[in-house]
């Protein structure tokens, strides 16, 4: 029997745009097919929100043509966060739609839980902040049935765990994807395919981030002594993926044998043994410790107490935990912003903070940005390497002609650069990053990771993005919300599984409590409803004893779903790059979680008998 092509959902035939006199897109053509999923990277201003606009009908081309089957349906989540204003959250997301008819399909409450909003179904999306109302609009996408997802930077404003959770719905579900993604993470564990915008151009590449960085590594070899530069990153970023985790990799034997000899030479990213002598010589024994330390939120919540925690010379440690569990609270208590009395802070004589914080109001919009980079220093040294203000800004992306923009034309992602240039040519010996990867592109990414593989120092970085922790950071803290901060010895993955069993054993106690809750209420509605003449029927004792048996076999039938509703979350991470699998395990626990709730409801039904 033959196999059915993909149809084509959209095609792109030859076409450009230009803003002013610069060509973002130049007689492009492509498209997407069911059931791609392709993610879109490239140079910030590039050219990649211009693409998903064209493709999603926002924007029209200069020239060329857009055309897509009659029957396509597209869902689009862009920058923009246009929302109706003065409508909730619900209306939003699940339209006008009867609560019980919305509220009764366990794949809407997975996508309101998943990405966080369920507690806030009832609020009005003008008041909402940036991130939530951007959780909005992915959650109303995520919500329909369409056959193309168009997403621009969905994980932003998304903590490690809604980002994990996203990338298992995408997966799972039949419909095809136009991604934008800066997340290294995200991008190799979705995408089966991935477009590079640059120059005008669209090259396209099969797979995901490990596979683009082979591709780009190996036309960087053949490349001539101007990309020089280039190259000696682009074997560095595969040097590290392929002694890392295997690599999630599409390419043939062959191909993989010809990448290692490419990286044969390549030293490991960073020499922790050097680098941590260096900083015990700079920062001396005491860096910043915090002794019986209490936070708090502003309005009084108890975020940590009694925490002793004591930094390391060249320590690198990764921060991570839900929004609002308290991560920004604790990196103003380390660069000692933040009371946190009665315990107390202690930082070493010699210790130099650099905060990279997530404003940018800390920028003079007058200054240009050469300017603003030469008032810190004229010059650094970074490992063995000295830089000048002018060298190390176009590291991170600001070419000479671009050094002489005020700051006021920058944006965001280039402010975030020029802000993180400025922390670096302070010359710190402590960093503290809240955030460090919003709004930068792959590129200036792998430029940054670069610089602080060399970079000799203690460094505590909140991030969302899951490959920077896995790849500058030695070491995983995490907030859980139990007023302590906990070592992960296992990283990213063991902070995921402790969060899924937490939220297990929550609903756990959640089910039991409203199983309680629901009978006692049932008891009150019928005892005050019920005439006073009127008695409730007798149950013998036989009937008394069965339906104690049953409730217990049904007790333990619930126990026995909600371990397995949890280890097939386990499973389904442990099957990211199986699509076929994933289907089958999404179908699974989808029937799981019904025949719990069919439980629930049996037991009380019966728990009536023997009140």
């Amino acid at each position: 029997m033959a196999t059915r092509t993909p149809s084509a959902l959209i095609n792109a035939d030859r076409i450009s745009k230009s803003f002013g006199i610069k060509h973002l897109l130049e007689s492009v053509s492509l498209g997407v097919h069911e059931g791609q999923r392709i993610g879109v990277v490239g140079l910030n201003g590039g050219g990649k929100t211009t693409l998903l606009e064209i493709l999603a009908g926002i924007t029209d081309p200069d020239e060329g043509r857009v055309s897509r089957a009659s029957d396509v349906t597209v869902a689009t989540v862009t920058q923009r966060g246009e929302l109706p204003v003065g409508a909730t959250v619900a209306d939003v997301v699940v339209g006008d739609g009867a609560v019980h008819e919305w509220a009764g399909d366990a794949r809407i409450r997975g996508i309101l839980a998943g990405i966080g909003i369920d507690g806030l179904l009832d609020a009005r999306v003008d008041e909402l902040s940036g991130g939530q109302r951007r959780r909005v609009g992915l959650a109303a996408a995520l919500v329909s049935d369409a056959d193309l997802l168009i997403l621009d930077e969905p994980t932003n404003h998304l903590d490690v765990e809604g980002v994990q959770w996203l990338a298992d719905h995408l997966v799972a579900r039949r419909s095809a994807l136009v991604v934008v993604t800066h997340d290294r993470w995200f991008l190799d564990t979705v995408a089966t395919r991935t477009w590079e915008v640059h120059s005008g151009r669209v090259d396209e590449y099969e797979g995901g981030y490990n596979d683009w960085v082979f591709a780009r590594a190996e036309r960087s070899r053949l490349a001539d002594a101007a990309e020089e530069r280039r190259r000696n990153l682009a074997r560095k970023e595969l040097a590290w993926l392929r002694r890392g985790p295997p690599a999630r990799t599409s390419k043939p034997r062959y191909r993989i044998e010809a990448a290692e000899r490419l990286i044969a030479d390549v030293p490991p990213p960073r020499d922790s043994v050097t680098l941590s002598a260096f900083a015990r010589r700079r920062l001396g024994r005491v860096v910043i410790e915090l002794e019986s330390a209490h936070l708090e939120t502003p309005t009084g919540t108890t975020l940590l107490d009694d925490l002793t925690w004591r930094l390391a010379p060249g320590e690198r440690i990764g921060l991570v935990g839900v929004n609002g569990s308290g991560k920004t609270t604790l990196l103003r208590a380390l660069a000692g912003e933040v009371d946190v009395a009665p315990g107390r802070r202690i930082e070493g004589t010699t210790v130099s903070i650099g905060w990279l914080r997530q404003e940018l109001d800390d920028l003079d919009e007058d200054q240009r940005v050469l300017d603003a980079v030469e008032a810190v220093a004229g010059s650094i040294m970074i490992g063995d390497k000295e830089f000048s203000a002018s060298q190390l800004a176009e590291r991170l992306g600001f070419s000479p002609a671009r050094q002489r923009t005020p700051i006021r034309d920058l944006s965001g992602g280039e402010r975030r650069r020029l802000q993180f240039t400025c922390v670096l040519m302070a010359e710190p010996n402590v960093l503290l990053l809240d955030e460090p990867t919003n709004d930068l592109d792959i590129d200036t990414l792998q430029q940054v990771e670069d610089l602080l593989d060399n970079w000799p120092g203690t460094l505590v970085v909140i991030s969302h993005d899951r490959y920077l922790i896995e790849r500058i950071c030695d070491s995983t803290w995490a907030l859980f919300g139990d007023e302590t901060l906990t070592n992960l010895p296992g990283g990213i993955e063991q902070y995921l599984r402790r969060r899924r069993e937490l939220s297990a054993a929550s609903a756990s106690d959640r089910g039991g409590s409203q199983r309680a809750t629901t009978l006692g209420q049932r008891s009150a509605d019928q005892g005050a409803e019920a005439p006073a003449a009127v008695s409730k029927p007798t149950v013998s004792a036989a009937e008394h004893r069965e339906a104690r048996k049953a409730m217990n076999r049904l007790e333990r039938q619930i126990q026995q779903l909600d371990a397995r509703e949890s280890k097939l979350h386990d499973e389904l991470v442990a099957a990211a790059t199986e699509p076929d699998r994933l289907m089958t395990l999404n179908a699974e626990l989808q029937q799981v979680v019904a025949d719990k709730e069919a439980a629930e409801m049996e037991w009380l039904e019966v728990a009536e008998k023997v009140e």
